[in-house]
């Protein structure tokens, strides 16, 4: 599937008479071969349980990883195997972050497969496989091993006709904002590529300042696009068959645009010069400022919106704002899209049920013989879905300490640290510092490089799987 995947890029550079497109077609070409061979011994036994699920998903991204680095390899952009793998693991995570100093000098096949890469994982490249192999129960470990998001349950009784239709909502939006972007007055290529970037939230563009030097108008369309794919993917399906009463019962929908306007009017406030004089900002021509409220809430709305659904595109470099937004612009980095979604970060839903759980146990302990659920959509939350969900966060904490800790070595300063840290585990691509906008990760160790790979793929995954695939547990036999 990966080397028919490929065939597009191919295709982009027979187009536009690019000689890379001869690499690409030869690695394609192994990988199709590669996988044919790999099919031949067949297992005796092919039930999949939770752990070899997880397994599988786990080891499936990081083979996606390298063989989707080849293309780089083979046209020179990126001739450093680690870089390549960075670069592709970060397309496929939907990531964002970039080791690629010069986007002007890549050939368009290969800027076509850095973008169609935030395409395929953005909904999953096995979750895209489900579609084409016979369905049956034990599947569904893989869709929820590789689906991001605090639980994840079947739209119909079948897994293959579920991974249907997330991929035909998926396409149609794609393809909307395809057209949108086009009518909009965006070249066709650019439109493809960054429409690719929009739908998984991955924001890789094709040109040094990201999508700056386009206009107002392709902007705030790419603006909406990522907020649609931020939204959980359940909602679309209900749209779809009218259910618009249960739609009222989408509480994490609620909270993602609430949180998306308040943080995106706080950003604008603390952007805008006229405010920062009147609350008696110190320094305030040291900020990166806007004199109009208007350009200040358009260039917050779309930021926000960029980090928040872990996109990471960018229209100015905020990493100049004041310490009032980008303080504001690192929380939502933490707090992410929808789960559901092709969005990264901890998801609405884990926010709101911590919130709510801390509620819970401030009523239990004023009241101790009450019994108090937490909900969530009108429904009442399991234990286990629950106890799943502190899991995550004690896992995410603990992996990116020791991240912090080893990317330290570098001697950065403590901002690029942890912003880099916080950019690569939640799927974002840009932070501050050194990795603002204007930045790269071309500048850190090999080891942090190997850090930040593990980190894009285990946050994309939602850190279980790959951390039960490293369990020496997983792979004793019983």
């Amino acid at each position: 599937m990966m080397g028919i995947l490929m065939l597009i890029s191919v295709i982009t550079g027979l187009i536009y008479s690019e000689r890379d497109a001869l690499g690409v077609l030869a690695v394609s070409l192994g990988t199709i071969v590669a996988g044919t061979l790999l099919q031949i011994k067949k297992p005796k036994k092919t039930n999949i349980r939770a752990k070899e699920g997880f397994a599988i998903t786990g080891l499936a991204w990081l083979v996606m990883s390298i063989i989707g680095a080849i293309p780089f390899m083979t046209s020179g952009v990126l001739p450093n195997f680690t870089d390549a793998v960075f670069e592709t693991a970060s397309g496929f995570t939907t990531t964002g972050a970039s080791v690629i100093t010069d986007l002007e000098v890549v050939p368009r096949c290969i800027l076509l497969w850095r973008s169609f890469t935030h395409w395929i994982g953005g909904m999953g490249i096995l979750m895209f496989m489900l579609i084409f192999i016979p369905s049956n129960a034990d599947e569904m470990n893989i869709m929820r091993a590789e689906s991001p998001g605090p639980s994840v349950e079947k739209m119909v009784p079948k897994v293959r006709q579920t991974a249907f239709i997330l991929y035909a909502i998926y396409g149609a939006i794609t393809l909307a904002l395809i057209i949108a972007l086009i009518i909009s007055g965006m070249p066709v290529f650019d439109s493809i590529c960054l429409s690719f970037g929009t739908a998984g939230t991955g924001g890789f563009g094709i040109h040094g300042d990201s999508i700056a030097s386009y206009s107002t108008l392709s902007q705030n369309i790419i603006t909406v696009g990522m907020l649609l794919f931020g939204v959980n993917f359940n909602v679309y399906y209900l749209m779809i068959l009218k259910k618009f009463k249960s739609l009222l019962h989408c509480e994490e929908v609620i909270w993602y645009f609430l949180i998306y306007f308040a943080a995106s009017i706080m950003v604008a406030l603390g952007t805008f010069r006229g405010f920062l004089g009147i609350t008696g900002w110190e320094n305030v021509d040291s900020y990166a400022c806007f004199d109009s409220f208007g350009k200040s809430l358009q260039s917050a709305f779309f930021q926000v919106a960029s980090v928040m659904t872990t996109t990471g595109f960018a229209t100015t470099d905020f990493n100049q704002w004041s310490d009032m937004s980008r303080g504001i612009m690192v929380l939502v980095m933490f707090i992410g899209a929808c789960a559901g979604s092709t969005g990264g970060g901890i998801k609405v839903s884990r926010c709101v049920l911590y919130i709510k759980q801390l509620f819970r146990e401030f009523k239990n302990y004023i009241h101790p013989n009450s019994v108090n659920n937490v909900k969530l959509d009108g429904k009442v939350v399991n234990n286990d879905t629950l106890r799943t969900t502190n899991v995550y966060i004690m896992a995410y904490m603990m992996v990116y300490i020791i991240s912090f800790i080893i990317v330290s070595f570098n001697g950065f300063d403590i901002v690029t640290t942890f912003t880099s840290i916080a950019a690569t585990i939640n799927n974002i691509g840009p932070g501050l510092g050194k990795v603002g906008p204007a930045g790269s990760f071309s500048g850190f160790s090999i080891l942090s490089k190997w850090v930040f790979i593990f980190d894009m793929i285990a946050g994309r995954l939602e850190l279980i799987p790959v951390l039960i695939m490293l369990a020496p547990g997983t792979w004793r036999k019983k």
